[in-house]
This record gives structure tokens, sequence and C-alpha cells, in this order.
């Protein structure tokens, strides 16, 4: 494709999904085919990770692509590329040093000057007294006065000048750390391309759908909740902060959202039987598979060409585009894929060198090789024997069988088939040593950078609040999110939510009503953990921390104290005996609580009190009061065993009061050493 051969076609980038870690990004090429069916489709970002480029063709029946394979180009900016924030930073970094510079210089003639003052000359001991020239001095110290006064003036308009030089410095420094990363950064660029082969086109305009998975993007739920008091329903606005250093910007594209982990294993576990006794069931295939017969011949007319003009393995394409990225206007070529080698019977499709000893006795297997031949002989002629020291050094031979691949060569999906270049034997079978690029390395290393980010307050990612399952939110409009590593905020949808307003308070650690709203959600779709801005009456009031809420499920959310309801807490205890022989400490305990409701509408107030709790049966609580031990629900627990509640309707205006109490009965021999405990 380097010569110019097929068609070029630019593509759109149309929807994301983001996931926990990464995203997976579809984008839109439209064009016609030409004869060889070849096209070359450009603008995807130098993070893809290549493995899971996939292509298909929409709305052609009878039209499928049959190659899709990623390519690297590099191609000059031309010399009138834009300068990027990283030429600004080291233009205000020279102009920086160099205020620095005449500062110091400055401060050098300062201190200069300011050493200059008279010196009497020398007189020798014979030599009378001479009259100090008292207007000499007084001239010299003027005129050091003088120069000082108007170099001072000269110090702080450039120490003014350095500390506009270091502002600046900071500025561009900020912006090229929030930049977006879409720009390429020198004037030589790497293109990133899908090289695809359609066939069934027969000169017909097609559209292309382009899906691959990048790193560097995460996101984490945020809400906002308005709510009318005195009304039972609220509107829950789902908003979502996105971060993304994909190396391309996102401009008006559909977004999802989703709990996933991207690189989650996809095949389904196997439990295997235990069994006892001395029949066993046959062993699991191994995986490898014996080569076809006649491979060798296979590249014989490839040999029979001749060298090639100009070809680039794998390694120097990364290698080149590694050098075109740094500056260097290298040509990057791929080579050619062989044709398939056919494959055998009906056996999975693994391909591997016949091994160098007979199956019943195979050589050892080494991470690296292909499956069955030993590493020791992967470049070897046929018929070579290894010296005696080295045959003596060679591990014990592995019980008979067909070889055992290691855990590296069963990994498919890391498989290499290595082209008719290769050399040492390793041309036409499956490697699991594939080719490193160093630019799409680094590339990924710093798009993953992007996950150490700081989460907004109260926010928690949506992996550890998700819990065993996963969810989707598709945002209602399309958004907006540039590749600058920072988070941005996009507006995913309104969830209708039921709301009712309820007033705690547990006056026995602190006489204090709290108002907190009842949140339930009645949708099929979890609301995950997150901060929530509460608007009360369209007024804002606080940014809470709203817990993960499942389907149905009911959570609080606390507003903080509710200063128009007032609670007083008055005790007393009464302590006596009572049995036949006075035996029985009785621990008479009452409880006065009184509300008082001084807002303009009617309220529901859930005053908690607390009864001990004993493991001992001879010591006994009876309870004397109105009140219910808590339901089993949302909250239940969260509370201690002993609570109690008292829920009540508080009118505007009025107050009301609760009496309980409970009596302890405890046998004289089950008296605590230092006393019973009274309250």
């Amino acid at each position: 494709m380097t010569d110019g051969s097929g068609q070029r076609w630019e593509s759109a980038l149309d929807s994301v999904v983001v996931y926990a870690r990464g995203a997976v990004c579809r984008r839109l090429a439209r064009g016609t085919v030409g004869p060889d069916g070849r096209v070359r489709v450009t603008g995807l970002p130098r993070s893809l990770d290549p493995g899971s480029l996939r292509a298909r063709v929409l709305g052609a029946p009878g039209v499928r692509v049959t190659e899709a394979r990623v390519v690297v180009e590099a191609s000059p900016l031309g010399a009138d590329a834009p300068e990027d924030a990283g030429h600004e930073v080291d233009r205000l970094r020279d102009a920086r040093d160099a205020a620095e510079a005449r500062r110091d210089r400055q401060l050098a003639l300062i201190k200069e000057v300011a050493g200059i003052h008279p010196v009497a000359p020398g007189r020798k001991r014979d030599d009378p007294h001479r009259r100090t020239p008292v207007d000499a001095w007084l001239e010299l110290a003027d005129f050091v006065d003088e120069r000082l006064t108007g170099m001072h003036a000269r110090l702080a308009e450039l120490e003014e000048a350095l500390r506009g030089a270091e502002h600046a410095l900071s500025v561009g420094v900020d912006r090229l750390r929030r930049s977006s990363t879409d720009a390429l950064s020198t004037h030589v660029g790497t293109l990133v391309c899908a090289d695809l082969t359609l066939d069934g086109s027969n000169d017909a305009d097609v559209e292309v759908e382009l899906e691959y998975g990048v790193p560097g993007a995460v996101w984490v739920p945020t809400y906002r909740l308005a709510h009318r008091q005195g009304d039972g329903s609220g509107r829950l606005l789902l908003r979502a902060s996105v971060a993304q250093r994909t190396d391309e910007d996102w401009t008006g594209v559909r977004v999802a959202l989703s709990t996933a982990d991207l690189r989650r294993r996809s095949d389904l576990p196997r439990l295997r039987s235990i069994r006892l006794g001395r029949r066993q069931d046959a062993p699991a295939p191994s995986g490898w598979r014996e080569p076809p017969a006649g491979l060798a011949d296979l590249f014989s007319g490839y040999d029979a060409a001749g060298p090639r003009p100009f070809a680039v393995s794998a390694p120097g394409a990364a290698a080149a585009g590694y050098a075109a990225d740094a500056g260097a206007p290298v040509p990057v070529s791929a080579a050619p894929m062989p044709p398939p080698a056919p494959a055998p019977a009906p056996a999975p499709a693994m391909r591997a060198r016949r091994p160098s000893v007979p199956p019943a006795a195979p050589a050892p297997q080494a991470p690296g090789g292909a499956y069955g031949a030993p590493p020791a002989f992967a470049g070897a002629p046929a018929g070579l024997v290894p010296s005696a020291p080295a045959a003596a050094m060679a591990p014990p031979p592995p019980p008979p069988g067909p070889p055992q691949p290691s855990g590296a060569e069963l990994d498919y999906a890391a498989l290499v088939l290595h082209g008719p270049d290769e050399q040492g034997g390793r041309r036409g079978l499956l490697f699991p040593d594939a080719p490193v690029d160093p630019v799409a390395t680094e590339y990924r290393r710093r798009a993953e950078a992007v996950a150490a980010l700081p989460l907004p307050g109260h926010a928690v990612w949506p992996r550890a609040s998700a819990g065993s399952f996963d969810h989707r939110f598709d945002a209602a409009a399309r958004a907006d999110i540039p590749s600058d590593g920072t988070w941005h905020t996009v507006t995913v949808g309104e969830i209708a939510v039921g709301l009712r307003t309820e007033y705690l308070c547990v006056p026995s650690v602190e006489q204090t009503v709290y108002a907190t709203l009842v949140l339930s959600n009645a949708t099929d779709q979890a609301l995950l953990a997150g901060p929530v801005e509460v608007t009360v009456d369209d007024d804002f009031l606080l940014t809470a921390a709203l817990p993960t809420l499942a389907p149905g499920g009911v959570r609080r959310v606390g507003l903080g104290p509710a200063e128009g309801i007032r609670v007083t807490r008055r005790t007393h205890l009464r302590e006596s005996t009572a049995g036949l022989r006075n035996n029985t400490t009785v621990l008479d305990h009452r409880v006065h609580v009184e509300l008082a409701n001084r807002l303009a509408r009617p309220v529901t107030v859930e005053v908690h009190e607390r009864v001990p709790v004993t493991s001992d049966g001879d010591v006994r609580i009876e309870e004397k009061a109105d009140w219910t031990a808590p339901e089993e629900g949302a909250d239940g627990d969260r509370l201690a065993p002993g609570t109690r509640v008292w829920r009540l309707d508080l009118p505007a205006g009025t107050t009301a009061a609760l009496d309980g109490g409970y009596e302890i009965r405890i046998p004289t021999g089950k008296a605590l050493v230092g006393g019973n405990r009274r309250s």
C-alpha cells in the first residue's frame, strides 16, 4: 500500500463506549471500492490496540471484509505546520532563563558598586598624621548612592520582568499539560491506518464501520437532584465526569458509559471432575497439532523469485515508525502476508513444526518455540546432532505423548504467523513472540496515565460501586470530549425517582434534628455511588454522597441540621429492690422527649432511642413505651441492636411529647463488680 495502490478513505468518529478502563471507538468511512478491493482507511489514533480492530460493511448485502490490518505511515506535515504547545513552552523557558540571567547580572553590578568605599593611603611610621579630605569622601558617597539608586530601580524592573516570565512559563506548562494529545508534536507525523480488503464490491459505493479499543479513558458518575418541598417526586439528572487521553478528540460523538472491564477474560471456566480409582478419563487435548505435510515446499516459488528490492519486517516497521515520530521522514512498509497454509483435516488451526524426535519421546518444549519443536534445534539444519556436553546438560525428556505447549503458546490471540522472510525455520509457523512497536507502547503508556487522576469529591470508581453486576448508560445527546487528560462533564439523562423528606434525631447522642431525603429507585437501572448536588426549591443546598442504589432500593441522603425543629430529652432513674428477700435490683429508667415544629409545614420526625441488650437469661429487661423496633430495610444493617424508633407526624407550629422507658431487673448474684451500670 505504500506505492499508492488502493483507495484512501477518510473516516469520522461516530460513537464511543467508555468502560471502567479504556474505551471502544466506532468510526465510519464511505467510498467507492476499486477493482482490486483494497482500501486504506485513515484517521485512527496512535494509541490504538492493534489486536482489537474489527471491520464490517454496513447496508451492502453480499459485500464483506476479508482482511483488516493496522499499518503505520510516516508523512511530513510541511513547513507551515502550526507550532504546538511544547515549542511554546520551550520558548517561554528560554525567555525566563534570559530574564533570570539579566537579573543576576544586575545583582552582581549592585554588589560591585556597593563595595566602592574610600581607602586611606598607607602611612609610614615616621610620617605625621594628615587631614582627611571630607569633601572627597562625601562626593564618593553621593556618587555611590546615585549609582545604587539607579541600579535598584533597574533591578526592580528586571525582577518584575522575571516574575512575568515565570508566570507566562507556568501558564504555558499548564496549557501543555491540559492540551489535547490529538495534535502532532513534530513536523513528521506517524499516522495509523487500517488496510481493508473487500470482496464482492463490484465498484459499489459502500460504508465501512471500524471498531477498535483504546486505553486512556475513565469515567465516574455524578448527579444533580432537584426537589420541591411537599412534592413526593423529584428529578435526578445523571451526569458523568469523563477524562480521556486517547490521542484523538471526541467531537460530536455519541457517548455510552459502561461499568464493565474492557480487558476481562471472555472464555468460560471449566470444572473438571475428581475421579477415584484406576480408570481415568482420557486427557484433554493439549492444543498441539502436527504441521501439515509439505510445509517447506510452500515457499519454493517465493524463494525462486529471488531477493526483494526493498522489504521491512515487522520489527523494522516499528523502528521506522519510531524514527518518524522522532522527526526523521522514514518510509514504512509491511511485508506481504504469505498465502495461508493448507489446513489439516478437521483439526483446529494450529500450525507447528514436526518434532525433531519421534512422537513417542518428544524433545523438551520451552516457552517461545513452536509446538513440538525443541528450542535448541529451532534454527539447526536437519540431521544436526548436539555435542556430548550439550546433550549431558539437557533436561530429561518429558513423558511419552504429544508435546505439551506452555501457557504463552496457548494464548492464541498472541500467536503470530511468521512470513516467508523469517529465518531459522520459523517461516509459516505460529510463535508467541510478537514484534513490539516501541512507539505504540509509549503512546499507550502515556494514555493509561489518565487512570491516576485525582477523583472529584465523593466520587467512586464505577467498578467499586457496581459490585458483581455491569450496567450501561447511554447519553441522550452527542458530546465533545477533548484528549487532554482532564475531567469533562457529560449529561447522560434524567431519571425519575421517588422522594420524601423525613427528619431524624437521636437525642441520647445529640439533641439536634437532621433533615434527610429518602430516595427510592423505581426504575430498572441501578444508580451508582457518586456525588449528588441537592437543589431544594431552586436553591442549591449542598453536595452529598449518594450510595449505590439498586433497582427498587431505598436510601437516605442527609441534608444537614434542621434549625426549624427543636428536640429536648430528659431522663429519670429510680433504683429499688424487689422479690421475697429483696434479692432483685430494679433499675427503672424513664425517658421524656419533647419536639417543637417551628416550620410552616407539617413534618414527619423519626426519633431513635436505645434499650440495653443482655445475653444473660437471668437479667430481664422490660420495656414500657409505644416505640417499635426498626424494620429490616435499607438502613437496618446500620442500626445497633436495641434500637427503638418513634415515628410521628408533627403539624406546623405544634409541639409533641414522647414518654417511654424500661426496667432492668438484676438478681443479686448477677451484680457487677464495682456496681451496676446506671446509664
